[in-house]
């Protein structure tokens, strides 16, 4: 049996999309995007069982660009995702791939936003929305969001989304699009919650699996056995020994988030929390900061690092083990992406021994156990990020981009390229990472200047 061609070139992609491709870096397609590509294009339904960081945004997206009419200021694609954070990950996934074609406008609509501001967006048109369904739905009500045009609805994370209790929102939400859109489902597992959403709202969907990426020669997994009280302190023993320059660390509840944080900052380490109770600014701040450099370790609980996508990531942490073995594969399968290597480090008690037990037997292979008398500090000074970020007030809505910034660091000020990390640029703040020994006075010298001929507030974010 022959291997698909995974060359994007392979796949019926106008030449501006495949050079698009090209500039972004998407060499070969993953099993996911090889899997389901050609039948979304060919506009087919699908049901594809996939793990976040598979590819699947780009396959999606792209089956979805492909359908849009860029002359047509109409909502002609939907996607719906379970939290904010996935939804704003996705909106800028889809932007980037959209670049190959002019002026496609892509709008996220989720909660913790107010809905006057998005209505007055949508005012103004869109061709694709990206949100959770509960907005989605409060859109729909009041008539600030009309569906009529759509030709592709993808439902991402499905499994989620019903764990989360959106089944009757979403039904709400599909009942409003055309009958003959093209709907794709993606979804980690397939329950019959799953199931019933495919058999009420898809048309002969096509299913595709693909197994989980995570190599096993990519990841590096150690585990630890400690008592209750050794559980935080040892968190702080392991980022002294392995010294990782980005890590990830699970908690089971949101009350371990904030000790682990406590304890890692008392030692000096840069480190920042995750959890259900952030307000969306701050949950916006604290991605950005994990995502361009300027913390050293992002502490999370699992429903609010889901869809969490991040480059280069050094190491994961479980402090608790997850008492589902596929949530324990997905936090580790996090770090080792990309054929990089990965160190996946875990804490276990005596009362956890259950959940280890299944996290073996799920992976086939007994779990390397390490004494925690081996970890030593490697020496040197506490774990710093290498960039520290600058809060701009202004961002879309002031029409500034990240050419504008660059430029005004670079030419008016004369900051190197390289002091200047990454920008993003929000509906109504900057992030700028810049080099952190410069940091403060990059964000003096801005304050005192001028983006786009007007003043503008910075500072620096640092706990």
């Amino acid at each position: 049996m022959t291997s698909p061609d995974t060359r994007f070139s392979s796949l019926a992609l106008s030449p501006a999309t495949l050079a698009n491709l090209e500039r972004l870096e998407y060499r070969e397609m993953t099993p996911i995007q090889a899997a389901t590509l050609p039948a979304a294009l060919l506009g087919q339904d699908l049901i594809a069982q996939a793990k976040t960081g598979s590819g699947k945004t780009a396959a999606f997206g792209l089956a979805l660009l492909a359908q849009l009419n860029p002359r047509r200021f109409a909502v002609q694609a939907l996607v719906l995702c379970p939290t904010r954070e996935l939804a704003d990950q996705m909106a800028t996934q889809l932007r980037l791939l959209a670049r190959a074609e002019e002026n496609i406008k892509v709008v996220t609509l989720v909660g913790g936003v107010p809905l006057r501001g998005q209505a007055s967006t949508l005012e103004h048109g869109a061709h694709v929305v990206v949100g959770t369904p509960g907005r989605v739905l409060d859109h729909l009500q009041r008539g600030s969001l009309q569906l009529d045009a759509v030709r592709t609805l993808v439902l991402d994370e499905a499994d989620r989304m019903l764990d989360m209790g959106f089944f009757e929102d979403i039904a709400s939400v599909v009942r409003l699009c055309p009958a003959d859109r093209q709907t794709l489902l993606f979804s980690a597992t397939y329950p019959e919650g799953v199931e019933r959403l495919a058999t009420q709202f898809m048309r002969q969907p096509r299913m595709v699996k693909v197994e989980a990426q995570h190599s096993a020669t990519r990841i590096e997994q150690r585990w630890y056995g400690v008592t209750e009280s050794q559980r935080v302190a040892a968190v702080g023993r392991l980022l002294d020994h392995f010294r990782p320059q980005s890590t990830l660390a699970f908690c089971n509840t949101k009350a371990r988030c904030r000790e682990v944080v406590e304890a890692l900052r008392s030692r000096g380490i840069h480190a920042l929390a995750l959890h259900g109770d952030l307000e969306q600014r701050d949950r916006d701040q604290v991605l950005v900061r994990f995502a361009n450099r300027s913390c050293s370790v992002l502490v999370a609980t699992d429903v609010a690092a889901r869809g969490l996508d991040i480059a280069s990531l050094a190491a994961v942490i479980n402090v608790e083990v997850s008492p589902d073995p596929e949530v324990h594969i997905h936090r580790i399968g996090r770090t080792g992406r990309a054929g990089e290597s990965g160190l996946a480090l875990s804490l276990a008690s005596l009362d956890e021994m259950g959940a280890v037990g299944l996290v073996e037997q799920l992976q086939g292979r007994p779990s390397e156990w390490h004494p925690l008398a081996e970890l030593t500090p490697a020496g040197g000074p506490p774990l710093a990020p290498p960039m520290a970020t600058l809060h701009i007030q202004g961002g879309r809505k002031e029409k500034i981009r990240p050419g504008d910034v660059l430029g005004a660091l670079t030419k008016d000020l004369g900051f190197t390229r390289e002091q200047v990390g990454k920008i993003d640029v929000n509906e109504f703040s900057t992030y700028v990472a810049m080099d952190r020994r410069v940091a403060a006075d990059a964000a003096r010298r801005l304050a005192a200047g001028r983006i786009k001929g007007r003043g503008v507030k910075v500072r620096v974010l640092d706990d």
